[in-house]
């Protein structure tokens, strides 16, 4: 009996010594601890609040987990691994590349993303060719960042490199400065130049520096691997299920669509074309419940806001619309601004109200749109080879890919409706996107100093919006 009561004890003491798994004590605290940083490729606020690539991802984790999450943002990128490796937060979702010297000192998850380093230069000056021209210039990187971390690398095989580490600076801040002729080089993401590039039409890629290199989350070494197995477990079947494929087009499937002219153009027209219009697309969206800027991003992707527009099928105004469309919406007058925005308007919300209720945004709209410019019967006939391919129907990351098939009887004598130029409305989609977000920035800008006018922001910030 008494060595069955020390057993019983030995193993009360021993099961007490056991911690709790930490997957397990942050789902009862209901709070997942992220560190990130504001930035278009991870963490940013907009009109409708918090977005952002690593935004989004992790959010999707915290859902899975059933918790809140506590963002983190530290005061320079180079503290980010050490308030990890201090455990002073469970995860950074902060766009980190994965190197051998992070590797050592901290736990990466399974990749999400390729980027490659690029060094980036401002249009109208001489391209460096190598490393060795940036001697020229100010060459600029973020302190405790992959990009310094390569150039000290080099530097042991060219001792003549040299650059200055910035602490207080980030990379979309570095980017600024190299479009606004203050720094002569940085390097930066590839994705972030991609998405800089559409407010900064300047600047410009001299070279890739590395390959390409896994981006991922970073965790803490410890014995308790239950949230990094988690973690891995999550990203693993996101692959799968075309979830993360879906969230890497939403953020990055469309950006690199305009050229440099065309946003220069479309720079020139909001201060030229727009604000006659702006109050149109405003009564348009009050009364439609759209966004206004997403029915200017249309207009302008079907006339560049020009009232007068005519296409050589007889398409007209400001919203291109048909005869038959112009009827059905009650648009007197194509060429009418106020009637045309308002037709377009109208029927942008038709065609989202045929969309299926269960299709969630921002899918949705971009499905509309589509049916918008190819006709909805069309968009259905896509829809349908989408699903016989055992892709999803109801997610345009899939549905984009399908569109092009209607123009190949293989494909379009197998449907409905027929022959369709299917690529025109992949790229009208994509066109809107970008429009539309240079809208918002644009906006945003704006309503960062409201005492500004337009005219002195765009000399303040040359080639901006």
């Amino acid at each position: 009996m008494r060595w069955l009561i020390l057993s019983i004890l030995s193993l009360t003491l021993f099961s007490c010594s056991i911690p709790t798994p930490l997957i397990e004590r942050i789902k009862e605290e209901g709070t997942l601890l992220v560190i990130t940083r504001n930035s278009p490729t991870t963490y940013y606020h907009d009109e409708k609040g918090p977005k952002g690539f690593e935004y989004e991802l992790v959010s999707l984790f915290a859902k899975e987990l059933g918790v809140e999450i506590k963002f983190i943002f530290p005061d320079s990128f180079e503290e980010i691994i050490p308030m990890i490796q201090r455990g002073e937060a469970h995860v950074a979702a902060a766009g980190l590349t994965i190197t051998e010297k992070r590797k050592s000192q901290v736990r990466f998850s399974p990749s999400y993303m390729e980027i490659t380093q690029q060094l980036v230069y401002r249009m109208g000056t001489k391209r460096p060719k190598t490393l060795s021209d940036t001697s020229r210039g100010i060459l600029e990187v973020v302190s405790g960042s992959s990009y310094e971390e390569e150039l000290k690398q080099l530097k042991q095989e060219q001792p003549q490199l040299e650059w200055i580490s910035q602490s207080e600076l980030d990379v979309d801040e570095l980017l600024q400065l190299v479009q606004q002729q203050v720094v002569d080089y940085t390097i930066a993401d590839s994705n972030a130049v991609a998405l800089n590039r559409r407010f900064y039409p300047e600047l410009q890629v001299a070279f890739d520096l590395s390959k390409p290199q896994p981006l991922a989350w970073a965790f803490q070494h410890a014995e308790d691997s239950s949230l990094y197995d988690a973690a891995a477990d999550f990203m693993n079947k996101i692959s799968a299920d075309g979830t993360l494929e879906q969230l890497i087009e939403r953020y990055y499937g469309y950006v690199e669509k305009l050229s440099f002219v065309d946003k220069r153009t479309f720079n020139r027209h909001i201060f030229q074309r727009l604000p006659t219009l702006l109050p149109l697309f405003k009564k348009a969206a009050q009364e439609t419940q759209l966004d206004w800027k997403l029915l200017a991003a249309i207009g302008y992707q079907e006339s560049h806001w020009n009232p007068d527009a005519v296409s050589p099928t007889g398409v007209k105004g400001i919203m291109m619309l048909t005869k038959a469309t112009a009827k059905q919406m009650k648009v007197a007058d194509r060429r009418d601004p106020e009637q045309s925005i308002m037709g377009g308007a109208r029927y942008v919300r038709l065609m989202e109200e045929n969309i299926p209720d269960r299709i969630e945004e921002p899918d949705r709209i971009w499905l509309a749109l589509a049916g918008y410019n190819v006709g909805f019967g069309h968009l259905e006939d896509a829809r349908i080879l989408t699903e016989r391919n055992n892709a999803n129907p109801d997610k345009w990351v899939d549905v984009k890919r399908h569109l092009p098939l209607l123009a190949k009887k293989k494909y379009y004598s197998t449907v409905k409706r027929g022959y369709a130029r299917g690529h025109e409305p992949v790229t009208y989609v994509d066109n809107i996107r970008n429009y539309y977000d240079l809208l918002k920035w644009h906006y945003a800008q704006l309503a960062e100093d409201e005492d500004k006018k337009p005219a002195q922001i765009l000399t303040n910030a040359p080639a901006t919006l």
